[in-house]
């Protein structure tokens, strides 16, 4: 339809600056550019209009896959079972899992893994109370992850240059991760557990089903969440706000939000 998703195309096929230089251009877009050219196309074709929020029966069952950790966890912690912790950490896990499935077709079985042993650490270390408060974070993470990726495919559409897009694409990731950031602390004030303890280890969380989810490589992510497993208190904040410096450069290209 247009330059930039051709050079959304490129960049999801390794095409970098440096290879569009052999073509004697100065970067992708630029190739992209010559390619629009080339390539028939019918120049009265409108663009389809951006939804903002999606809907559906697809919707809809990714929205009862988010209720179903806070629910399980809750249920299990009033009901004062001594598995109520275990449950908690599964759910949680389970909530990684699922959207982890649509990234680039792949099952990042060690990234699931990893996410499962530092909740469970957690959980072990502090209490049955932090499972609970990250179970409850799940649903606003759901939310707050649909409303990033919808708005970031309406700013794709109306870009016409790889750094407009950068542009308007960081302003928004941040967004989210400022309001899920006070969800998450709402839910821990829910559970009771220490804001200090909770809030990192729920944005750590959000950001590795961000990656996970947009396809991003795995091995920051991995990475970081190893960096979660030290017994040290700020070893959970260090590792989110790595995670947040690879998200604001992976998820402001293109080529994370084309189209599959």
């Amino acid at each position: 339809m247009d330059p930039l998703e051709i050079a959304a195309g490129l960049e999801a096929h390794g095409i970098t600056d440096r290879t569009a230089a052999r073509f004697r251009h100065r970067d992708v877009f630029s190739l992209a550019e010559e390619l629009y050219a080339r390539s028939p196309h019918e120049a009265s074709a409108a663009a389809a209009a951006p939804i903002l929020v999606p809907a559906g029966p697809a919707a809809f069952r990714g929205f009862g896959h988010a209720l179903l950790p806070g629910a399980l966890a809750c249920a299990a912690a009033a009901a004062g079972q001594a598995w109520a912790g275990v449950a908690a950490v599964a759910a949680v896990a389970a909530a990684l899992v699922w959207p982890g499935r649509a990234a680039g077709g792949r099952f990042p079985y060690v990234a699931h893994l990893l996410a499962a042993a530092v909740v469970g650490w957690a959980a072990y270390r502090h209490g049955t109370a932090l499972a609970v408060g990250l179970a409850l974070a799940v649903v606003p993470g759901h939310l707050a992850a649909v409303a990033f990726a919808a708005g970031a495919r309406a700013r794709l559409d109306g870009s016409r240059a790889l750094e407009d897009f950068a542009d308007r694409a960081r302003p928004l990731l941040l967004a989210a991760v400022v309001l899920f950031t006070g969800a998450a602390a709402a839910a821990a004030v829910l559970a009771g557990t220490p804001l200090p303890v909770a809030v990192p280890l729920a944005l750590l969380l959000f950001l590795t089903r961000l990656l996970l989810r947009h396809g991003a490589h795995r091995a920051p992510v991995c990475a970081g969440l190893v960096l979660a497993l030290v017994p040290v208190p700020a070893a959970a904040l260090a590792a989110a706000a790595g995670l947040l410096v690879h998200a604001v450069l992976a998820l402001a290209r293109a080529s994370a939000h084309a189209r599959p």
